[in-house]
């Protein structure tokens, strides 16, 4: 069997690790298996395919900040990667993350319905059924249902910075996206799925397989990151995150650094340097890093891992911490809780900085320990959840 995955990046952030191991269990079981991934550096893996050029992306990213047209780029690159796809003549095409700057979405779907092969897309968040943004629970949007406009979300990822196409990207997407004859959506959340069931793409197969965790690196680990921050003592607090945004509940560290006691300190990973710079004394910053043991090290050392996502859809970093014998707190949004349970963190009901505290607190005293927390991790273990992408795979060729 041979499988052909396409996505934004490859062996690195969350999404790039998902795939790369996915392609490591098809290696080792003796198929064939290839990345095309559209942007930045990528881990030292096999047939590996870089679609398209650091041009081709900026050109990409002028198109979506002017005229909002996300996806409709990259239309040079796209007709040059098909002829290698033919060329490789795949079983199996996985979709995942196919927004990013790198692709254009109308040529790569009219070769998948020429083509007529197996499809699976796992859709990492909402982008493939609205008219523009990523996510819309947390400013309450439901225009996705019937029809994009007048988009709330428009200055979000991927921003548009002068016009606002979100009702022409909806039409198009909508034309685009359904009608493919074996296609298989893969959702790694509950709450993706029930959205999923309610828009265009509702003519399609759902199956929820859970995004998994590299149990062998993300795992309890000893390392000097307290003594070098000069925080031996201290109840670490601890987030994480790609880009720290406004989605991403960055507000209520700042707010809860005013709250916080004496003996506690807050570590947030994945800052920008302008971020840095505007730090409360008793946070700690550290840039982004695709560090895979260094995070290892930092999940480890903290006490507990706050992630006041305001809307997500199975949050790797839980999995993470969690493997590294950390407990979670997260906000009741999404699909963040459903890696939670009582055993191994707290879902907070209330968007505040109050109800964070408390539930810091709550944890601070509870019995919550380290083998609750590795034992949750375990049902996320990588080569137990991407078997099940190789049994669709198998059933779907």
């Amino acid at each position: 069997m041979k499988v052909l995955q396409i996505n934004t990046v490859s062996g690195i952030g969350s999404t790039g690790r998902i795939a790369a191991d996915i392609h490591s269990i098809l290696l080792e079981k003796g198929h064939e298996s290839f990345i095309a991934y559209g942007r930045g550096k990528t881990n030292d893996l096999v047939n590996n395919i870089k679609i398209g050029t650091k041009y081709d992306n900026y050109h990409h990213v002028v198109l979506t900040r002017l005229l909002d047209k996300h996806g409709f780029g990259s239309k040079k690159s796209t007709h040059d990667f098909i002829k290698e796809v033919e060329k490789i003549n795949p079983d199996i095409i996985h979709l995942h993350n196919i927004h990013g700057y790198f692709i254009n979405i109308k040529i790569l779907f009219d070769y998948l319905k020429r083509a007529n092969k197996p499809v699976i897309w796992t859709l990492h968040d909402c982008w493939a059924f609205t008219g523009h943004c990523t996510y819309f629970d947390y400013v309450d949007c439901n225009k996705w249902k019937s029809q994009c406009s007048n988009c709330p979300e428009i200055r979000s990822y991927p921003s548009s910075l002068l016009v606002d196409s979100s009702q022409d990207n909806f039409l198009n997407k909508k034309e685009i996206f359904t009608g493919v004859k074996n296609l298989t959506l893969v959702t790694p959340s509950q709450w993706l799925a029930n959205l999923v069931s309610q828009s265009f793409l509702k003519e399609y197969p759902v199956k929820v397989v859970n995004n998994g965790v590299d149990t062998k690196v993300f795992k309890p680990t000893k390392s000097e990151f307290r003594s070098k921050y000069n925080i031996e003592n201290k109840f670490i607090i601890l987030g994480v995150a790609s880009i720290w945004d406004r989605r991403k509940g960055y507000k209520y560290f700042e707010d809860i650094s005013s709250l916080i006691e004496k003996d506690e300190v807050i570590v947030l990973v994945g800052l920008s340097q302008k971020q840095k710079e505007k730090l409360p004394e008793n946070i700690i910053g550290i840039s982004k890093t695709h560090n895979v043991k260094e995070l290892a090290e930092i999940y480890s050392a903290a006490d507990v891992f706050m992630n006041p996502t305001l809307e997500d859809n199975f949050p790797t970093t839980n999995l993470e911490s969690l493997a590294c014998g950390t407990p979670v707190i997260t906000f009741n949004t999404g699909g963040s809780i459903e890696s939670i349970d009582e055993r191994c963190g707290i879902i907070v009901e209330n968007q505040s900085a109050i109800d964070l505290i408390r539930s810091i607190r709550m944890l601070k005293k509870s019995d919550i320990s380290n083998k609750d927390c590795l034992n949750r991790s375990k049902l996320y273990n990588k080569e137990n959840i991407y078997n099940h992408y190789i049994d669709l795979y198998t059933q779907s060729y």
